[in-house]
């Protein structure tokens, strides 16, 4: 096999594709069909909280697509991080929506299931045994840390996808997964090197988002050879250039030539981005460095839980001593609710139409228009302790009484009543760190079924 060609659906799954475009990537008989789902970008909720970040009919309807149109053509679909978060409940639930698919269209799909999962102890043996690192200016990890953790999983790299395509899945679902690892394991099956195959993957993770008009909701046709690979938009208003795709490549990324990943990185140094067509771009050079191998660890704890309130001022001497109030209602928080501690909630207050996005990092702190929006938010042990502060807060920054005030109506304007919504269960970031293997197979067992289970 010299060529392999890869059909990326959606930048997500759940996120959709126009039927168009997906026709026009079967046209071109795709080897297989892959998806990620996931993503630590929403947060850790829903890593904590075992829910999807997308909608259920949504990623219903895109995996349909994806499956029925792979049974057709009798290739393989590829999902990795399943279910947004990619543990065991979201890879749970995205197998049952696959058997749900598999009984209602009569499809029969041999299908392996990669968990993600690591279980504590694993993760505070590895600890003791100084296998686990900091990633880049992140904090050590503690036992205490580990403990806290509801769950844990680890981003496995290709080699389980490889495995699993080995053994002649037709339907692959992966817990938290490598992005790349999804795309490039069919072509690091069949020998494929190993630098053109990942960087091929990390274009075709976000599908057409590396075109031009760029769009998470469209697809992406990748094309690997055995010297170089291309990458082409299926809708005939996109097209992707030198520049896209180049940028696209340094997408989440803080070094442009050096790409880490499990099991080495990319070397970018002598990457080159030519033209190929009309709409379609070649990429050579990639290469991929060994190096001992790692998993990033990702673990969620709970926090407490949230009560927000959205309001709006727009009273010029307001924004002016905001500042002044938001120091003054919190001390009025502390003074009214003398027996908590400091570290038993925290109030936040967002100014949007200031330093709302950046908060203190923001380099240019002043209010530029003539109103701001405020998000007041409260997160403490128990969610009726959240709605007392929150709606105490509420209420103080509605009265406050400040230098220049000319009116006592009340100082804020809400959008909606009841003003204070509950934002129910915050999880935290307690393990994102990097996990030492000897073995990068061996952390993740493949689990074969049949799909639809149950039947004759």
């Amino acid at each position: 096999m010299e060529e392999i060609r890869i059909l990326a659906a959606t930048a997500i799954l759940g996120y959709g594709f126009p039927d168009a475009a997906f026709e026009e990537g079967l046209a071109r008989r795709p080897h297989v069909i892959a998806a990620d789902a996931g993503s630590s970008d929403p947060g850790p909720y829903y890593l904590g909280a075992g829910e999807s970040f997308t909608d259920r009919a949504a990623v219903r309807r895109d995996l349909e697509r994806m499956l029925t149109a792979a049974r057709r053509l009798r290739v393989p679909v590829v999902v990795g991080s399943a279910g947004g978060a990619g543990a065991a409940p979201h890879l749970e639930w995205l197998r049952a929506i696959a058997d749900a698919i598999a009984a209602e269209r009569g499809l029969r799909l041999r299908t392996a299931l990669i968990p993600a999962d690591v279980p504590q102890q694993t993760v505070l043996d590895a600890l003791r045994a100084d296998r686990i690192s900091a990633v880049p200016f992140g904090p050590e990890l503690t036992e205490a840390d580990v403990r806290a953790s509801s769950r844990i999983v680890a981003q496995l790299g290709a080699e389980p996808l490889v495995e699993a395509l080995r053994g002649g899945a037709d339907l692959v679902l992966a817990g938290r997964a490598y992005d790349p690892a999804v795309f490039a394991a069919l072509p690091l099956l069949h020998g494929f090197d190993a630098g053109l195959a990942l960087h091929l993957g990390k274009i075709l993770e976000c599908a057409a988002i590396a075109a031009v008009p760029g769009s998470g909701s469209d697809c992406m046709l990748g094309t690997l050879r055995r010297d170089h690979f291309t990458v082409e938009p299926l809708s005939p208003e996109r097209r992707c250039t030198p520049t896209s795709v180049a940028a696209h490549t340094l997408y989440e990324k803080s070094d442009p030539y050096h790409l880490p990943g499990p099991g080495g990185h990319l070397d970018l140094t002598d990457c080159v981005f030519t033209p190929e067509g009309e709409r379609g771009v070649r990429v050579t050079g990639s290469r991929h460095v060994p190096a001992p191998y790692t998993f990033k660890l990702e673990g969620a704890r709970l926090r407490g839980y949230r009560t927000v309130s959205l309001a709006g001022a727009r009273d010029p001497v307001f924004v002016r001593e905001l500042d002044a109030i938001v120091a003054g209602v919190r001390e009025r928080v502390a003074d009214n609710f003398p027996d908590l501690k400091p570290d038993e909630y925290r109030l936040l207050v967002r100014v949007y139409g200031r330093d709302g996005c950046m908060g203190a990092l923001e380099p240019h702190p002043v209010v530029a228009g003539h109103e701001v929006g405020l998000v007041i938010e409260a997160v403490a042990g128990t969610q009726a302790l959240a709605d007392t502060l929150c709606a105490f807060a509420r209420s103080t920054m509605l009265h406050f009484g400040y230098p220049g005030r000319l009116s006592t109506a009340g100082n804020l304007a809400f959008p909606y009543s009841p003003s204070d919504f509950h934002a129910g269960a915050v999880y935290e970031w307690s393990v994102y760190h990097l996990l030492r293997v000897d073995d990068p197979g061996a952390s993740f067992p493949i689990h074969w079924t049949e799909l639809p289970e149950g039947a004759s």
